[in-house]
């Protein structure tokens, strides 16, 4: 899609003036939400979940795409800083922002649902404004991973539901912020690791849980990203190209300090960059660690190491890293050491493993090395099996223990309906995004080995790397 410019010295423009200015386009059109009606779990007359998106961008067509379909789900307003963008290049496909949302919103329901007139998917730059609807029960967040605490706040301590895109938040004192505040509202929450209520990792916990392959010291886990899929290693650009008439730029940098536009940035590419993305680890950590997180039960490290010989900057995560975890004995479950590759580093092979046969899959993996065998899966806990293959054919699987779901999505939306939590809720999630993104604390300071305090949230050896455990916010942003 050709993107239209305007003069550079848009790009100049404050946030201030900006906030000043914003204003909402708005349809006339209105469902009784649940909540207004009688709380959590009641239906209201409509039948419908009245759901706004936060952050229109690719993986929103994603979300999109698999809520619409329930019938009790309504859609009724999209927010982004975004008019419209090409997502042709990535793998989501097609256009996305606001405007591109609203109107995938408003063609499902005329095709699907028979509303041949349907105007309801109201568009926002400001998902503030968005929040502040009385006729909307619960949020979707597809933002930059800079704003995802920011927007499940405000969305939570208006009582609105929420679904949060991984890793749930920039910073680990908002994954404790928002586990907190989750739990206080009373809101039905989830984060978007699918993986979670896949069923590879439900085997893969009650396989563990069963003494399938013994006492587990060591995890290993890994994953090929960024693969370039985004840049990591680099400068900041000096160049100042002109800004997009499509896009509010002041609103999009949200929290981050100013800087010119560039299309180094957008609309996948921020994920390497300190202020926006949480890089490898937040991408894909709170997939691939979550396997072993869950299987073990474990919680906070009580330290945390890394190492990254491989070019890095101060605006960017390095191109590839190696980061140790190390959890302390709780119960039945030993010490653990969980050592995390990423950027194309793996780590050796098991010598367990035959010769040709790939580790993992095409985005990662997971080891789990017990006193009795190994277990290897792939990402999302896909495919697990006991190696090599000659252990995997003796093995006799376990009973089923756990039950099983019709997937996040379906998850969330029974919550909200109060058929109990979703399995990947704020009480999950949010101590797991802790343990991902202390890998990217460690990251600031190689080869330094971080003594950390969970209960106080600090390091307890190295003082300035408390700086990475809270940011601070530019312009009027505040959780």
């Amino acid at each position: 899609m050709k993107q239209d410019t305007a003069d550079a010295g848009a790009a100049g423009s404050t946030r201030r003036e900006f906030l000043k200015t914003a204003t909402a386009v708005t349809a006339g059109f209105t469902i009784v939400p649940r909540r207004v009606l009688g709380g959590p779990g009641h239906v209201a007359p409509s039948d419908k979940i009245t759901v706004g998106i936060i952050g229109a961008g690719g993986q929103s067509l994603v979300d999109l795409k698999n809520l619409i379909p329930f019938p009790e789900i309504q859609y009724v307003a999209a927010a982004d800083p975004v008019e419209i963008w090409d997502y042709r290049e990535f793998y989501f496909g097609g256009d996305a922002g606001r405007v591109a949302v609203k109107r995938r919103v408003e063609e499902y329901y005329a095709q699907e649902r028979g509303q041949e007139t349907y105007n309801g998917c109201a568009v926002y730059e400001d998902f503030r404004e968005m929040l502040d609807r009385e006729d909307m029960d619960a949020v979707t967040i597809e933002t930059t991973d800079s704003l995802h605490a920011l927007a499940a706040m405000a969305a939570i301590k208006k009582g609105k539901h929420v679904y949060c895109q991984k890793p749930l938040t920039h910073d680990i004192f908002e994954a404790r912020a928002l586990t907190e505040a989750a739990q206080h509202y009373k809101v039905a929450t989830q984060m978007g690791n699918q993986g979670h209520a896949m069923e590879g990792n439900k085997l893969v916990q009650e396989w563990i849980a069963a003494g399938a392959i013994g006492d587990i010291r060591e995890v290993i886990c890994w994953t090929d990203r960024p693969a370039g899929l985004w840049p990591q290693g680099v400068e900041v650009p000096e160049e100042t190209p002109s800004l997009p008439r499509v896009l509010n730029w002041n609103l999009w940098l949200g929290p981050a300090r100013d800087r010119p536009y560039h299309p180094i940035y957008m609309p996948f590419r921020w994920r390497g960059f300190r202020d926006f993305g949480t890089g490898s680890l937040g991408d894909m950590g709170c997939h691939i660690m979550d396997t072993p997180v869950t299987a073990l039960s474990l919680r906070h490290p009580s330290a945390i190491e890394a190492v990254c010989n491989t070019p890095r900057t101060e605006a960017t995560f390095p191109v590839a890293s190696i980061v140790r975890y190390e959890f302390e004995k709780q119960g039945d479950q030993p010490a653990v050491t969980m050592t995390w590759y990423d950027g194309g580093l793996t780590p050796f092979r098991p010598k367990a493993l035959e010769a040709g046969r790939r580790m993992g899959d095409k985005d990662g993996g997971v080891l789990l090395i017990g006193s009795k065998a190994t277990l290897m899966c792939g990402c999302y806990g896909g495919n697990p099996r006991l190696i090599p293959e000659t252990a995997m054919h003796k093995f006799k699987q376990p009973p089923r223990t756990l039950p099983r779901t019709q997937g996040i999505y379906r998850e969330w939306v029974d919550a909200i309906l109060g058929k109990g939590p979703a399995s990947s809720n704020f009480d999950v999630s949010g101590p797991l995004t802790e343990i991902v993104l202390l890998g990217n604390v460690a990251i600031r300071y190689p080869n330094q080995r971080l003594e950390y305090d969970s209960v106080q949230m600090k390091v307890t050896n190295l003082e300035e790397a408390n700086s990475q455990i809270k940011r601070a916010y530019e312009g009027n942003w505040s959780l």
